[in-house]
């Protein structure tokens, strides 16, 4: 008798554990509201620039194009593709940032590739690779120091964050959400990892790993 309640209790200490470090890895946070620039007055951010031409300013435009990406619920996993962009259903956390720029006017594959064969000491990169380069993270931070406004990353400067912003961290990347926490710090959209159930989560309080904050125009 007392055998099986050890093993019922082991049982459901397990299950508990396994719950919660699913969890914290998928970043699976529930989040029961959210708030806008308006609720803390501030401003939201327009953008002179329409790169596309279509009508919609870029920072606006960026962020709606994410959130499209998003709907389509890609799942994760690194692979290389021939096309550069990935084809079907799969991709990373890159990926989310290189469609909601692409479909806004900006090519990254094409832009990151002719900034690395110009500067290809600055990449330290010993093979140009087209179809990948503009998929990796610390490429993605070199460009962006040099072709986008580099912005604070203390994520309690509020009004300086804006949905449609370009986040980076140490291993990773995303496009800030134009939704905030009660304490105005905003969500991020992003692709994780292969457990990941929402695209758009209230993280950023729990990260210590930011690198670098960027707006495109």
């Amino acid at each position: 008798m007392k055998k099986g309640i050890i093993i019922g209790i082991i049982i459901t200490l397990v299950i508990i554990f396994t719950s919660l470090y699913i969890s914290i890895y998928s970043n699976i946070i529930v989040v029961n509201k959210y708030y806008t620039n308006e609720d803390f007055g501030i401003e939201s951010y327009i953008s002179l620039v329409d790169k596309d031409e279509d009508g919609i300013d870029d920072q606006t435009d960026i962020l709606q194009n994410v959130r499209k990406y998003i709907d389509t619920k890609p799942k994760y996993k690194s692979e290389y593709y021939n096309t550069g962009y990935p084809q079907g259903e799969y991709g990373v956390c890159t990926d989310v940032v290189a469609f909601g720029l692409l479909n806004s006017g900006y090519d990254l594959m094409e832009l990151v590739n002719e900034d690395i064969t110009n500067n290809k000491e600055k990449y330290d990169i010993e093979e140009i690779d087209k179809n990948i380069d503009f998929r990796r993270v610390r490429n993605l931070k070199i460009y962006f120091d040099s072709h986008a406004i580099s912005l604070t990353t203390d994520i309690y400067d509020i009004d300086k964050w804006q949905g449609g912003d370009i986040i980076v961290f140490e291993k990773h990347i995303g496009v800030v959400s134009d939704k905030r926490n009660k304490n105005g710090v905003p969500f991020v959209i992003h692709h994780a990892n292969p457990y990941q159930v929402n695209y758009e989560e209230d993280f950023l309080e729990y990260r210590n790993d930011i690198i670098g904050h960027y707006r495109i125009s």
